[in-house]
């Protein structure tokens, strides 16, 4: 996932998660808009809880762009589609 030559947008999320569902849409609708352009990928937390710790998720949503195998920038709880556009789209 890593190793993508686009940038990958990696949804940090949980089954049990309010939030997490209501910005499900949101992430489904940017996969349409962004494809070809961004790689997407869903963990859940709690299987993933070693990446999680690695990339100092402290709640969910979060959602990290990589750029290059990098993390680039961050969005943590519910966001809007706007606000992630706005914070993420310079690097797509």
């Amino acid at each position: 996932m890593l190793k993508s030559t686009l940038p990958v947008l990696v949804d940090f999320t949980a089954v049990w998660c309010g939030p997490c569902k209501m910005l499900e849409p949101v992430v489904k609708q940017l996969s349409q808009d962004w494809d070809g352009k961004v790689k997407f990928v869903i963990l859940d937390v709690d299987d993933n809880s070693s990446l999680a710790v690695k990339y100092g998720v402290m709640g969910v949503p979060t959602l990290i762009l990589f750029v290059n195998g990098n993390p680039v920038q961050r969005l943590s709880g519910y966001q809007p589609k706007d606000r992630i556009i706005s914070k993420f789209g310079a690097y797509i």
